[in-house]
């Protein structure tokens, strides 16, 4: 037995504090979802762990301005049964619906959502040192080049990781140019979504920007009038609740039966949440049908490197992205 001790913040300047205090080897804990499971594995061993699950006004939820705020520790689930949320961006509730089951959207934060893992087999099960993970132990390699790659990424793959971003919540984020509220030691500041996210490059244990001791307290989503016509589309091996072989994001603005504006990103295929700015631009000022909506999709691939077991993804996420295009636009088929 390894011994951890345990404090309950009640507000985030007593939680930085607490960090400090304990160290390196201190972590932040919300819902928990993630982080036990890393504990059990091995992966995470934290000797201090801060509750920040209670913290005050962690869970608002507010779309009366011109952006969308949710608090970090805003459950999952609620923000999903939003009356707003449900009703102007279906892309944000469709993400958090399909991300897990009921039981723990009613535990898990829409913050801590956005620290989710990899579910990278080498890495959450060699631990044990059997499979080299630059992720995990950097500069040991990479079992999943070459090796067993059916759920790895094909979008911002490097020669030494291609390990899966997992999320859906951040996808949907991501299309929609989110920014992420953080406080730490330093004080406040703001994080475009598509700059916290890192690509593995030669550093694929560096995953996000956030530093040493600070914490996410909000996530704040431009108002768009795009939001009504989305949705989010997620493919993957068992209906129920499984991790996204592919899945696209998508909110379109139309002009009849013309695309006045496109936001798109991707996930299940990509190191990172994936914006698919090719699409966006292939897209706009194009009068929506299948073939157009194809092509879109087929464009966000051009730069697809695919492993040994996992090209079907290439094909699978542009034709997941497509249906999502018609979708969005209203053209079901």
């Amino acid at each position: 037995m390894k011994a951890i001790s345990y404090v309950r913040a009640r507000n985030v300047g007593e939680a930085i504090e607490a960090f400090a205090a304990a160290g390196d080897d201190a972590r932040y804990i919300a819902g928990g979802t993630n982080l036990y499971d890393l504990m059990k594995l091995g992966i995470e061993q934290p000797r201090h762990l801060i509750d920040i699950a209670t913290l005050e006004g962690a869970d608002t939820i507010d779309t009366s301005g011109d952006h969308l705020f949710f608090g970090a520790g805003a459950l999952m689930a609620d923000v999903a049964e939003d009356a707003v949320v449900k009703r102007e961006y279906p892309i944000l509730a469709e993400s958090l619906w399909k991300a897990a089951s009921q039981q723990l959207r009613n535990m898990a934060t829409v913050g801590g959502n956005l620290l989710q893992r990899t579910r990278c087999p080498y890495f959450r099960n060699g631990a044990n040192g059997i499979y080299p993970c630059n992720k995990r132990a950097p500069g040991s390699g990479c079992a999943a080049i070459g090796g067993l790659d059916r759920t790895q990424a094909v979008l911002g793959v490097s020669d030494a990781c291609t390990a899966v971003s997992p999320g859906d919540w951040p996808v949907a984020l991501t299309a929609l140019d989110a920014a992420i509220e953080l406080r730490g030691p330093a004080g406040m500041r703001s994080v475009p979504i598509a700059e916290f996210y890192l690509l593995p490059g030669k550093t694929p244990h560096l995953e996000f920007d956030i530093g040493q001791g600070e914490i996410i307290t909000g996530i704040s989503v431009p108002k768009s009038d795009a939001g009504r016509n989305s949705t989010y589309l997620k493919v993957r091996d068992r209906q129920s609740y499984a991790f996204a072989l592919a899945s696209a994001a998508v909110a379109l603005k139309m002009d009849g039966g013309r695309v006045a504006r496109a936001l798109i990103a991707l996930g299940g295929v990509g190191t990172r949440p994936w914006r698919a700015g090719a699409a966006e631009r292939h897209l706009t000022g194009q009068t929506l049908d299948r073939a157009v909506a194809l092509d879109a999709a087929k464009a966000a691939f051009a730069d697809a490197r695919a492993g040994k077991h996992n090209a079907f993804k290439v094909e699978l996420g542009a034709r997941t992205l497509a249906d999502a295009i018609m979708n969005a636009g209203g053209k079901i088929q």
